[in-house]
């Protein structure tokens, strides 16, 4: 039985999972009488309420075809380019991919990214243009810009010459003529027994067995579980094994406790990997990510890809606010720094560094999307934090000293009545325009280059600025040098000047005044942020004041008072509104926004020191 390595690579929602799902259905993995979840690749239940991929998983099929039999191991990997470390990653432990492609929205900024890796590491990518049963579907115009992308990010003659199908993911077919018999995905198996090589490793199964750890995972049985492919030799359960870091130096040794190879969507322990397979393993419990794992014989580490380097930081401290410790068990900065620390471990493109604050930890990752991830995951693990607006992380020019700040490609679609603002708006933040043109149905496509700090916020405003229908994309692109100040939140805070419940009589007279975060009914603490100010500055008010009853004024007035529904923000909407003096208290059962000084008098005496 031959053996092939595949990841499926694209930009986000071009249907990378859907088109999995019927891979695995159509090779066999699921029986006839099966219930199977749709985007069964997404496990974890925020991949299932945001509709994204956030962790690169592994699954393997079956396929008989024309070849014969053939093992196919795939990776999902996510298409957000805030987890593009999961794809640089992923990429290294493969001989192949297949890149897919909208047939309506083209060449996205992350099909840039994820192309441009897989073809530094030599890989020939197979290119499916997805979805080509949409009404507004233009393949031919799609094919044409990816050999464009393919050119100018450098690829070699090789793999120019690539391989392309149409396909419909969610339908379930490929073909490489347009004409062909839109049946079933067998011709896109057969595309990749054909054009995919097999793992150049399994020449070297005689040598000593060593594996390079991409992805790892606790499994409250097993331990700490490494996953990569077998570059050499062959595995046992029982083997003993050393770990050795990226310089070679040795981390620990231990045993192979168990060895588990990827079957369908499940995991099934083996007694042999021979080299070129995708396995876990299990036995030890301090080599991580880009280790080597081999045998005792085995000389030297294995050489692992560099990971493009964090660009937004956020600070992480304890909730130190009046209503702390109410809702989560896990409050004390120990039990964080560890969470921390271990989410720095499993996830390469996140890092932890202490803060000189105390119980305060300085948390740098790709994106506002991604941090917000890693803080959804510790509310929903019963952790109360509080966080700082994410700052980006700045580099030094070592020639000049200048400091550099990074810059992110965005592209745009916006109905063509909504491009004018976009541009204005963008602009005003130091944003450049790349090119404009129209992408069709009514839309106008727009690409800048800008500043990472001029987008912290703006998706918010963007969506406003095109009622709700404009696509924000966007992908770090390099460094360039400072580009100046550019303004802020225009709108000042409502902060709550003491501690109790709202009023409904307090919150309908502050109607006037902005838009308020917070219902009836509701506690808050001096200090907290209760709504947004139509006016530029901050202003105190007491949202616990109630009506004086009297004879005349009876408490069943009360009952006709009708308040405007508050504004809501999501955890990530929140973080990217707070300002420098304000932070995100989360909890498990909660999202506060606060002052970082609650006392009013002592916020008031440090504005006059800063200025």
């Amino acid at each position: 039985m031959s053996l092939r390595n595949i990841a499926i690579i694209a930009h986000v929602d071009h249907g990378k999972t859907t088109l999995v799902d019927q891979m695995l259905a159509q090779s066999g993995v699921f029986r006839a009488n099966e219930a199977h979840l749709e985007r069964a690749m997404d496990s974890n239940d925020q991949e299932r309420e945001r509709g994204i991929t956030i962790l690169a998983k592994a699954t393997s099929v079956l396929w008989h075809g024309a070849a014969g039999e053939t093992r196919i191991n795939i990776i999902d990997t996510p298409g957000h380019a805030d987890f593009g470390g999961e794809v640089e990653r992923i990429l290294g432990m493969v001989d192949g991919a297949l890149l897919l492609v909208d047939a309506e929205e083209g060449v996205m900024p992350q099909t840039k990214f994820v192309l441009g890796k897989a073809l530094k590491l030599g890989l020939r990518p197979i290119v499916v243009l997805n979805k080509v049963d949409r009404p507004h579907a233009d393949p031919d115009r799609v094919l044409n810009d990816a050999f464009d992308l393919f050119a100018a990010i450098g690829a070699t003659d090789e793999q120019l010459d690539f391989p392309h199908m149409y396909a419909s993911g969610k339908q379930g077919w490929a073909v490489v003529d347009l004409a062909d018999a839109k049946t079933d995905l067998a011709p896109l198996f057969d595309k990749i027994v054909e054009h995919v090589p097999p793992p150049a490793a399994v020449t070297r199964v005689d040598a000593p067995a060593q594996l390079l750890a991409v992805l790892i995972e606790a499994d409250p049985f097993l331990g700490r579980l490494l996953t990569g492919r077998v570059e050499s030799g062959k595995l046992t359960p029982g083997m003993a094994i050393r770990a050795l870091s990226r310089e070679g130096v040795e981390i620990e040794r231990g045993r192979v406790s168990k060895l588990l190879a990827f079957r369908g969507l499940k995991r099934a322990p083996i007694e042999e990997a021979l080299a070129g397979d995708i396995v876990a393993v299990a036995g030890l419990s301090k080599a991580t990510v880009a280790d080597t794992l081999g045998a005792l014989d085995a000389e030297g580490a294995l050489p692992a890809q560099p990971i493009d380097p964090p660009t937004i930081a956020i600070t992480v401290s304890v909730n130190d606010s009046p209503l702390a410790g109410r809702d989560g068990d896990k409050v004390q900065s120990r039990v964080i720094r560890e969470r921390l620390l271990r989410e720095a471990e499993a996830n390469v493109a996140v890092k932890v560094t202490e803060t000189s604050e105390k119980d305060a930890f300085e948390v740098a990752g790709r994106g506002e999307l991604q941090l917000g991830v890693l803080i959804e995951s510790m509310r929903r693990e019963g952790f109360e934090v509080s966080i700082s607006r994410p700052r980006v992380v700045y580099q030094t020019d070592p020639e000049t000293g200048a400091r550099l700040e990074p810059i992110e490609e965005v592209v745009i679609d916006v109905d063509d009545d909504f491009s004018g603002v976009v541009i204005e708006k963008l602009s005003q933040r130091k944003a450049e325009l790349k090119d404009m043109g129209p992408s069709g149905a009514g839309k106008t496509r727009v690409t800048f280059l800008a500043p990472s700090r001029a987008l912290i916020g703006y998706q918010g405003e963007f969506l406003t600025d095109t009622r709700g229908s404009g696509v924000l994309n966007r992908v770090f692109s390099h460094y360039e040098p400072y580009k100046g100040a550019i303004e802020g939140r225009r709108n000042g805070a409502l902060i709550s000047n003491s501690d109790g419940e709202t009023a409904a009589f307090a919150l309908w007279n502050l109607e006037d005044r902005g838009t308020m975060f917070v219902g009836s009914g509701e506690k808050t603490y001096q200090g907290m942020i209760i709504g947004e100010n139509a006016k530029p500055d901050d202003l105190d008010v007491n949202p616990m004041k109630a009506k004086q009853l009297t004879n005349v004024r009876a408490s069943g007035k009360d009952e006709a008072i009708r308040l405007t529904p508050p504004r809501r923000l999501t955890l990530e909407q929140a973080i990217a509104y707070i300002g420098s003096d304000e932070l995100v208290e989360v909890t498990p059962k909660a999202i506060r926004l606060r002052k970082s000084i609650l006392n009013p008098t002592f916020r008031k005496r440090r504005v006059k020191e800063d200025a």
